[in-house]
């Protein structure tokens, strides 16, 4: 398999795993020339920076979810039992990402050979959409506790809860061989030297086209149709009052709260990812072309992208109320004078279910 230099520079990074291509500025003709503007001089030194903030946080504030919930008895919950999959696919998304990422942005060549690059674009999509399922999951969950309160307690127990993560990490496992079979290394000579890139293998008769929009579609529209088609929903819901019933003034202050977080979740999720799947999407049409400013675009897409998994654990978890009592009982575990956290065998049942029903029918459930 070998392609030319300048179709390699023009359509690097086209994969529909993508996040995972990216540019190898080294070998592209644009980039030799450092002494009309050194890009690759200072995409080498800022990506790896950047890349390893991102990867530190993503794996630090994931992690810290799953040893504060796991290690609370109190927050076993269906929403708890789903975060902790979201981290847990964000942790793995970080590490199988983030590195390889940054090592095609710096690095000339794919140094970790053929049957790595698979695995590494085929894990890019699985773990990319066990996340944005997990959210959908968590949508649907709350839906169902703020629209269905009572005939939904059967339904929202922690084995339906597993069953259903296990059934999503089936689906999308089975569901992403295509991203394996369809990525390989390539190599393509420049320079009197042979080099390698790890790319879409169109030569061999996959359609670059059909899979990207198949991507973008998968992992974008469809769970952003579903995640905010709940969340209206439960809006809906959680504004209507019941008949011959005033709000409270701290009722009007709740729903405005929750309001407020469920639009911030909705703009986050669409923000974080709608640039780099553009570009994705683009690329697969050849309409993306390569010039400086179209790099620099490209690796502040990634960037914004890959924050999205440090995020998540600050929108479902560390904004959460009984997230931060529980981790200060980690932290302060064993210490003197340690941070109370007192729940009753009563209160936990309730928090388990749907929470506890207030005067208007509503029931409470901390969303966050």
């Amino acid at each position: 398999m070998t392609q030319n230099l300048t179709n390699y520079c023009g359509n690097i990074n086209t994969s529909a795993t993508a996040i995972g291509n990216s540019v190898n500025l080294s070998a592209c003709p644009y980039f030799v020339n450092e002494t009309e503007w050194p890009l690759e001089r200072i995409v080498s030194m800022v990506v790896p920076v950047f890349f390893g903030i991102i990867g530190l946080i993503g794996l630090m504030g994931n992690a810290l979810v799953i040893i504060v919930v796991t290690a609370n008895q109190q927050m076993r919950s269906t929403t708890n039992i789903l975060i902790i999959n979201l981290a847990a696919a964000d942790i793995l998304f970080v590490i199988f990402c983030v590195p390889f990422t940054a090592t095609d942005y710096v690095a000339s060549e794919w140094p970790f050979g053929h049957l790595w690059c698979k695995y590494v674009q085929y894990m890019i999509v699985v773990t990319c959409h066990a996340s944005v399922y997990t959210l959908v999951l968590m949508s649907f969950d709350r839906f169902l506790a703020v629209v269905h309160p009572v005939t939904s307690m059967s339904l929202r127990t922690e084995r339906n809860a597993t069953l259903a993560i296990v059934a999503a990490w089936v689906i999308i496992v089975t569901t992403g061989i295509p991203a394996a079979l369809s990525h390989g290394v390539v190599n393509y000579p420049y320079g009197g030297r042979n080099y390698t890139a790890c790319l879409f293998l169109s030569e061999e008769g996959y359609n670059l086209v059909a899979f990207q929009v198949s991507f973008f579609l998968s992992s974008y529209v469809i769970p952003l149709f579903l995640i905010s088609l709940l969340y209206v929903g439960m809006l809906l819901r959680l504004w209507k009052n019941a008949p011959g019933c005033n709000p409270s003034a701290e009722s009007r202050k709740g729903k405005r709260r929750v309001t407020r977080m469920v639009v911030v979740i909705v703009l986050v999720f669409a923000i974080c990812w709608l640039p780099i799947q553009i570009i994705l999407v683009l690329k697969s049409l050849k309409l993306y072309g390569n010039s400086h400013i179209t790099v620099i675009i490209q690796i502040i897409s990634h960037v914004l992208a890959y924050m999205n998994s440090c995020v998540n654990p600050v929108l479902y978890a560390f904004l959460s109320d009984n997230f931060r009592k529980a981790f200060r009982k980690v932290v302060w575990c064993g210490r003197p004078g340690g941070y109370p956290f007192e729940m009753t065998q009563h209160q936990t049942k309730a928090t388990r279910t749907t929470g506890a029903i207030t005067g208007n029918g509503m029931s409470h459930v901390d969303l966050l």
